[in-house]
């Protein structure tokens, strides 16, 4: 049969890639593949991609043949990634990005997607000048940087500790300056250190995820005592903006990204040292949830070191919604900016409807729908509304990470 009769074989649906599989055993085909030099002579390459003895006094069986070759048409649908790997987990990553499982590998006579994949990559031709050569070393670590990111981290929480200052040195008119210009100076710097940190995204965040991590921002300095007054029958004037709040999510930058640039480190080393997808996901999920861990617990500490400057306790409502922004910002700079944007709206939106709810609650024969609220605000105080929308919303992120992020797939090309 010729290569353009093999190429134009009959295609089965619900097989991979629509090609059918047929029960012969899948070996290297001659005919079909052009074998690397190192391999000709040396034996077949068999269905988990290793080497066989071969020659004369080897004993060996000669390979079966199969009227259709499988693999060698999944590796010219995936002709550059073969090309460009260098090594089977990269094959493996890419695969498995283009809905490759270890079911459909059982197809393709493969234990699962890593067998494919090692074969794959043992039946790319490569000359023998490239195999003498080192070449590009398997991804070890993180994709790189640009140099003084760490130092571009602290940038937020000075800005925001000098305008701190100048906010409780200032009166009238020249404090309403001082925030203002305050606001606009972290902002400032939280852009270049997010540009230029491990957090950096590379694809289009959309204005709507900006805008709703703003207001729900914006309700962690103003929100709990506008809550608190409207539930006190205000608010009769001006209430203060929780300058703890700020000043501990705005020193909390630093950390967060300090924990993003462990976690590609550390996912970037166990997906060159991993033999297998199924082991890769193993390692990365407790990596994931130590790296959260550590980020809430320096978290912690800023909003306590915080509150005890301005003698008022801890936020809990400005925790959770620093987790919430971690996990929002770390699925965004992997390219996940769907999930994100859905959870950042819901915490939003529920800050919203529970402020809303206490001022439609004095509307007449409507006072049933501020009972919640303010049952809640008065029995745990009004950081309940953000530390139960953020909360809620900053598990479910979370779960969605540990899916999403211990994928090859999500690091195999550099990200973040």
């Amino acid at each position: 049969m010729s290569e353009q009769q093999k190429t134009d074989a009959p295609r089965a649906p619900g097989s991979p890639g629509g090609w059918d599989v047929r029960s012969e055993e899948l070996v290297a085909d001659a005919a079909l593949v052009r074998e690397p030099a190192a391999w000709r002579g040396t034996g077949t390459v068999t269905a988990t991609g290793t080497a066989t003895g071969g020659g004369a006094g080897a004993g060996a069986k000669p390979a079966r043949r199969g009227a259709v070759d499988p693999v060698k048409a999944l590796m010219h649908r995936h002709r550059e990634l073969c090309e460009r790997a260098v090594d089977p987990l990269e094959i493996a990553a890419g695969l498995e990005a283009h809905g490759v499982t270890d079911r459909t590998a059982a197809r393709f006579r493969h234990r699962d997607v890593f067998a494919l994949a090692e074969e794959m990559y043992a039946r790319v031709p490569r000359d023998e000048e490239e195999r003498a050569l080192p070449g590009t070393p398997p991804s070890q670590g993180a994709p790189e940087v640009p140099a003084g990111w760490a130092l571009f981290a602290l940038l937020p929480g000075v800005a925001c500790a000098i305008a701190a200052v100048g906010w409780e040195l200032s009166e009238g008119r020249a404090r309403l300056a001082v925030g203002l210009g305050g606001a606009l100076a972290v902002a400032v710097a939280l852009r270049v250190a997010l540009r230029y940190g491990p957090l950096r995204s590379a694809h289009h965040v959309v204005p709507a995820t900006r805008a709703w991590a703003c207001l729900l921002v914006a309700y962690a300095l103003f929100g709990d005592g506008l809550l608190r007054a409207a539930v006190s029958g205000g608010p009769d004037g001006p209430w203060a903006p929780s300058t703890a709040a700020a000043l501990g999510l705005s020193l909390a930058v630093a950390p967060a990204l300090w924990c993003a640039r462990l976690f590609s480190v550390g996912a970037r080393r166990r997906l060159s040292l991993s033999r297998g997808l199924t082991e890769f996901t193993a390692s990365v999920r407790p990596l994931l949830v130590c790296v959260v861990a550590l980020y809430l617990c320096a978290l912690g500490a800023l909003l306590m070191g915080a509150g005890a400057a301005y003698g008022v306790p801890a936020s809990a409502g400005a925790g959770a919604l620093g987790a919430l922004l971690l996990l929002a910002r770390l699925l965004s700079s992997y390219g996940f900016t769907r999930a994100p944007l859905l959870m950042l709206g819901a915490a939003g939106a529920a800050e919203a409807v529970a402020l809303a709810s206490v001022f439609a609650g004095r509307l007449p024969g409507c006072a049933w729908l501020a009972a919640p609220v303010e049952g809640a605000v008065r029995a745990w105080g009004p950081g309940v509304v953000p530390v139960v929308a953020c909360g809620a919303a900053a598990g479910v992120l979370l779960l969605h990470s540990s899916r999403v992020l211990s994928r090859a797939s999500a690091h195999a090309d550099g990200a973040p």
